[in-house]
């Protein structure tokens, strides 16, 4: 889709002068390149290196393989025993499945034979988990990466995956005379044809940005080469003195926050009487390969922050960030802490990292040999694909994403409806070259930010320089920004700290709308230079309270907010800042 973008030139960064090298290298780089189309960019060399480590150092551990065997045989014996009473749907199990694990949790799987298969399949399972794990010597990634990964090859031969092994997938067919394989494996001609021509998956269609997704009226009043600035309609007769900012992450597209009307975080806050603005990020291309961490601090966060300040002047603004918006809003407020910029009234980070030492299990796709190839790949491109990190994501709960998926639509031959959240999914993104491997190498290799040495205008931040009150959410099951990394900002800041703890995902946590059922959160306050409690205190302490956490965040956001106002123009032409288009604007729709 072409569009006419414009880009204010003065503010475009400089062309890098990104040295090649002697040809030799300019040619790895090219095969890595390459290597990174088959591999989906998981670098060869990082999977080598973490299976000869724990491989060497299991061949000289004799105790270790005497108790691996030793282990063997007395699950082969537990096995042995179960197989006498395997016909009897009330036997007890040998062993039980991992509490996340579904797979066979329908009463289907307890019946001969495939509670035997099950059975089976769960100690050999376990088995592989003894022996990847606890071999002295081995460095904690390296165990992490060969567990991880061995636990997808197993994940892979799982009986719940096959027709013949699946009870479950049997039965359909029985009942159907195979009709549910004949629609599988058109659902799996249909998602093919969609992969090679890159388009979203089915049922997608029935979801549109500006139709039922991404709704909440507004204008686009700023427009530079990265970001378009939204400024929502007020509902309500009178708002809050203090607008809002929201930065969301660019490797989403920002609309996760304004789905359908029910599910829209922004329409939530703007009925509750806020003046809201949200960024929508470029989707970068190869255009904007040189882009790095500090042009998206500065087109992103302080040209926004320029606009709001002309939009409404003389209020101090609530900014808020998710995700890596979340962190890169960090660094901003730190930075503007350091030099004596007080426009920020407070400080909200959802299910946002500021210490990387715990990333979760993202950090299995992060070392040097992994940036490196990463590297190459995007030097090559001028950006990391879409496909490749949503492809990461996807393995990190394969379970759920990949293999589920597979037996639904495959094997039972079913469609799950396309909901919002999982229509706005499909909507990826890409992160240019430069940004990302400063990403990538200042905050998961090198934790530059909670060590007081990311720079930001040649001189280094300090989280410990904020002092505005903080608002922090974390997600219970995030595999993105684990709560308890996000939780170390405790330890990095003495100011005022609300730190919330959410049922769900990094999604569907966020994602929290009142009246959805199942949801509750926790919710404790530690006040400016008091003493710090560690995260299991915490979930001790903290009870859990029923509903969204949505209310809590916004009697927090008025209770630090002013009388209520007659709500702000929108834009303010003679700054600069014209209406240029109707909300959602134009970035969001790059593809």
């Amino acid at each position: 889709m072409t569009q006419q973008i414009e880009v204010d030139a003065a503010r475009a960064p400089p062309v890098l002068d990104i040295p090649v090298g002697e040809p030799t290298e300019g040619f790895d780089r090219w095969l890595h390149a390459q290597l990174g189309h088959a591999t989906r960019g998981v670098s060869p060399s990082a999977l080598l290196l973490a299976y000869v480590d724990w491989l060497s150092h299991l061949a000289l551990s004799p105790a270790k393989q005497a108790e691996l065997v030793h282990k063997a045989w007395r699950k082969a014996l537990r096995l042995a025993l179960y197989l006498a009473h395997a016909t009897s749907p009330e036997a007890p199990c040998c062993i039980e499945p991992l509490p996340q694990d579904r797979r066979f949790a329908d009463p289907a799987w307890h019946q001969w034979p495939f509670n035997l298969i099950s059975q089976s399949f769960l100690l050999t399972q376990q088995w592989w988990h003894n022996a990847t794990t606890g071999v002295r010597g081995v460095s904690k990634h390296h165990e992490e990466v060969v567990t991880f990964i061995t636990r997808q090859l197993l994940d892979l031969c799982s009986p719940s995956n096959f027709v013949a092994t699946n009870p479950l997938v049997l039965q359909r067919t029985l009942s159907t005379l195979g009709a549910n394989l004949a629609q599988g494996a058109g659902h799996w001609w249909d998602d093919w044809e969609r992969l090679k021509a890159g388009r979203p998956s089915a049922g997608s269609e029935a979801w549109g940005v500006g139709g039922n997704l991404a709704t909440t009226p507004g204008k686009v009043v700023l427009r530079n080469s990265l970001v378009e600035l939204i400024q929502y309609t007020p509902t309500t007769p009178k708002v809050h003195p203090e607008p809002i900012l929201i930065v969301p992450a660019w490797i989403m597209k920002y609309y996760v926050l304004d789905l359908s009307p029910h599910d829209s975080l922004i329409r939530y806050l703007v009925d509750q009487g806020h003046t809201v603005f949200c960024v929508s990020w470029k989707n970068p291309g190869e255009a904007e390969r040189d882009y790095g961490m500090e042009d998206y601090l500065r087109m992103g966060l302080y040209d926004a922050l320029d606009a709001v300040g002309a939009i409404v002047p003389k209020r101090r603004v609530h900014a808020v960030g998710y995700c890596l918006g979340g962190t890169l809003l960090a660094i901003g407020a730190a930075a503007m802490a350091r030099d004596g910029d007080d426009r920020l009234a407070s400080l909200t980070l959802l299910a946002a990292q500021t210490d990387f030492t715990e990333p979760g299990e993202i950090a299995l796709f992060i070392d040097d040999s992994e940036v490196a190839f990463l590297e190459d790949i995007m030097f090559d491109r001028g950006y990391l694909a879409s496909d490749q990190m949503a492809g990461a994501f996807q393995i990190l709960r394969s379970n759920d994403l990949i293999w589920s998926r597979g037996v639904r639509d495959y094997l039972m031959g079913e469609r799950a409806p396309m909901t919002d959240l999982m229509a706005w999914n499909q909507d990826a993104t890409r992160m240019p070259y430069r940004m990302h491997a400063q990403y990538l190498k200042r905050l998961f290799l090198r934790n530059d930010l909670a060590a007081a040495r990311f720079r930001v205008a040649g001189k280094p931040v300090a989280l410990g320089d904020v002092h505005v009150p903080v608002f922090c959410l974390g997600t219970e099951t995030d595999h993105v920004a684990p709560w308890r990394s996000v939780y170390k900002l405790h330890v990095l800041t003495d100011t005022e700290l609300t730190f919330v703890l959410t049922s769900g995902g990094h999604n569907v946590g966020v994602v929290s709308p009142p009246g959805h059922p199942h949801r509750h959160y926790r919710v404790r306050t530690r006040a400016a230079d008091g003493k710090y409690i560690d995260p299991d205190l915490y979930l001790a302490q903290a009870e859990a309270k029923p509903g969204s956490w949505w209310p809590e965040w916004q009697r927090w956001l008025a209770s630090r907010s002013g009388r209520l106002v007659t709500p702000p123009a929108v834009g303010a032409a003679a700054q600069g800042y014209a209406v240029l288009a109707d909300a959602p604007g134009q970035y969001v729709l790059m593809r």
